[in-house]
């Protein structure tokens, strides 16, 4: 981001994913508009509670004003109570209940609404992402460029066109019939419970990394009819 910097005009519009890291030290950052997706344990070997992760994570609220906008997970208790107390303008998404204002899934098909209207802005089966995870990321997406004034159907087009990011959740190839993904990306247990919920099919599961100091249990209880083999490394 510091090399990115200099870079910027008034004209400049930033897209940028911040870590709590970046957000323990911050002082005049001011997004315009913001998104936390969910609130899971991660990085408590920095943190060291959840209390102060959390602090830490909606810290990236601290100088908005309310002509800003923060996009929040509704079906996240936490998120949802943060976003209720807000001063400044909040969007929420759901993947589980119909929002009178927001975006939500419904009928396989993502809908965002307000006081004056309801539009489709697309279906599932178009997009080349799978998992709820995936459509919670979409409506994310879509909440932070409606608020940025991006034009609906530039949104659209691009949500048609996306495929994946690299590493996460990552099709490779079928290799006498079996299908490989890379998920090097799913660092914490939240990831890859998202990861191992979004298979179909028998997993053989090849997991390693650092102790974070997270609990995995939630996450071993999954594999039960759906990991026939583990490899650790």
């Amino acid at each position: 981001y510091t090399q990115a910097a200099p870079k910027m005009t008034e004209e400049s519009v930033t897209v940028a994913e911040i870590s709590s890291f970046q957000l323990e030290t911050i002082d005049q950052f001011h997004p315009k508009v913001s998104a936390i997706l969910n609130i899971t344990p991660d990085h408590l070997n920095r943190h060291h509670t959840m209390e102060e992760y959390i602090r830490v994570k909606e810290l990236i609220t601290k100088n908005q004003t309310s002509e800003d906008t923060c996009v929040l997970n509704y079906e996240d208790p936490i998120l949802r109570a943060f976003g209720e107390n807000l001063q400044i303008r909040v969007l929420f998404f759901s993947s589980e209940r119909k929002l009178k204002q927001g975006l939500y899934l419904e009928d396989e098909t993502i809908w965002y609404a307000d006081e004056s209207q309801k539009l489709a802005i697309c279906k599932t089966q178009d997009l080349n992402i799978v998992g709820k995870h995936n459509y919670e990321n979409v409506m994310a997406a879509v909440g932070c460029a409606l608020c940025a004034e991006v034009p609906l159907n530039d949104i659209r087009e691009v949500l048609k066109e996306f495929n994946g990011v690299e590493h996460r959740i990552e099709y490779c190839g079928t290799y006498d019939g079996v299908d490989y993904y890379n998920d090097s990306k799913g660092t914490n247990p939240d990831a890859s419970i998202r990861a191992v919920l979004a298979m179909k099919k028998p997993i053989v599961l090849i997991g390693g990394g650092y102790d974070k100091e997270s609990s995995y249990d939630e996450w071993v209880k999954l594999f039960n009819g759906r990991v026939k083999q583990l490899v650790l490394i």
